[in-house]
């Protein structure tokens, strides 16, 4: 298509040649005024008004700040134009203004929510403004008219592998088309993770195993619809999968290994979020369920990341499978004077000085040996939070029994030993 061919590139191109003409710098004025006015308008709103608001007035404000700067310049423009119509000059360059900034407006907005579908990064927002400017700057050759004369150049820049013909018009429709529906297959996976997050009728693994599957077919499915829709044929893709499998074996089994293992994790629901367990010398609760691994948070808020492959083939302790409940032991030594079933009583009732032990099971208390030093009894507690640690409980109820025997006046007894000197040395 010859770049003439637009109404609106052709009037545009004529009075480029005629940049003596007043018109042209007037309009030219118009612009640089719009766009000054603009870029104060919005660092106005970006730096002043966002410092002194905040909640939802600071997210409204943000959300028009995404599209200020090309409405604001709008306005400008189309008020120009108004005047400079008014004045019966020709307004070719504004005319070509205005398309441009509507489609600018509505690509940033369009482009700002459907990222409110990802979690916000710093990768992510720069993301946005690459992929706003380039769908802005597709939508500004199409209304120039030139959209068609640039696609055939890159077509022509092309290489023939074989029988295949590769250019690079259509390398670039498969990475936009590869980066676009995968976008949308995160988006959309990312839609579904929240509402079954939101739904009380799915459980916590059920709805891990939901999302990790959602996520998966969703991107399989974009690469192929991307695949096709540049005109790769699938039966081009048993090499590649014959390497995929190779690779595999070799380099990626542990990838692969842990990708399965979180799979079954989820489907036989061993492990699933907000349980307490212990793989090795490694406590705390289960955060997340991972495509590779876990994230386990212990009591000093510390977060270690675990292969989910670990966990099929270690040995794994989960304090809240079937049931939360677990028991505290606290074991205490009364000397030999003292009477065990006032101790025991005592001990019973500072049971009650933690607030996190449960009424049922009820805590009890046991005579377990007569030691070497005293009489070893243990106080045997429930609690229904072990995620919450057991140190508090324990110190808590300790604390209770020492003030209860002192006032009762039994003792703790310490090691003791005898000596006997059978002589003496002489001299």
């Amino acid at each position: 298509m010859d770049l003439l061919e637009s109404p609106i590139a052709a009037e545009l191109m004529r009075w480029l040649d005629r940049l003596d003409h007043p018109a042209v710098w007037y309009q030219i004025v118009v612009l640089l005024l719009a766009g000054t006015g603009a870029w104060a308008m919005q660092r106005y709103l970006g730096g002043r008004l966002l410092a002194e608001v905040g909640g939802l007035q600071r997210f409204t404000l943000r959300s028009v700040q995404r599209v200020m700067f090309p409405f604001t310049m709008l306005i400008v423009v189309l008020s120009g134009r108004a005047i400079l119509q008014a004045q019966e000059f020709t307004t070719a360059v504004l005319n070509i203004a205005v398309p441009l900034l509507l489609s600018l407006a509505a690509i940033r907005f369009l482009v700002y929510g459907l990222r409110k579908g990802f979690p916000v990064t710093p990768m992510l927002k720069a993301w946005e403004n690459i992929i706003g400017f380039t769908i802005w700057a597709l939508v500004a050759l199409h209304l120039l008219g030139w959209l068609p004369a640039v696609l055939e150049a890159m077509d022509e820049l092309a290489v023939n592998v074989g029988s295949a013909r590769i250019s690079l018009l259509s390398s670039l429709k498969l990475v936009m088309l590869i980066g676009l529906l995968m976008t949308l297959a995160f988006w959309i996976s990312g839609v579904l993770e929240r509402r079954m997050k939101a739904s009380t009728h799915v459980t916590p693994a059920l709805q891990v195993a939901l999302a990790k599957f959602s996520k998966f077919f969703l991107l399989t499915l974009a690469f192929l619809l991307a695949l096709n829709a540049v005109g790769i044929d699938f039966t081009a893709l048993t090499v590649f999968g014959g390497a995929l499998g190779v690779g595999i074996g070799f380099g990626l089994q542990r990838i692969a290994s842990n990708f399965i293992s979180g799979f079954i994790l989820v489907l036989d629901r061993s492990i699933k979020p907000g349980d307490v367990i212990s793989i090795g010398d490694k406590f705390g609760w289960v955060e997340e369920l991972r495509a590779r691994y876990i994230v386990v948070r212990n009591r000093d808020g510390v977060e270690t990341l675990i292969p989910n492959e670990n966990l099929i083939t270690s040995e794994v302790i989960n304090w809240s499978y079937t049931d939360r409940h677990v028991r505290v032991r606290i074991p205490v030594q009364i000397s030999y004077n003292d009477d065990p079933e006032q101790a025991m009583a005592l001990m019973l009732e500072a049971a009650s000085a933690a607030e996190r032990v449960v009424a049922d099971p009820a805590p009890t208390v046991r005579l377990q040996e007569f030691a070497d030093n005293g009489i070893l009894l243990e106080l045997r507690v429930w609690i229904d939070d072990p995620e919450a640690g057991v140190g508090g409980v324990r110190s808590a109820i300790n604390l209770a029994i020492w003030r209860a025997f002192k006032q009762a006046g039994i003792s703790f007894p310490y090691p003791q030993r005898d000596l006997y000197i059978k002589e003496m040395p002489r001299g």
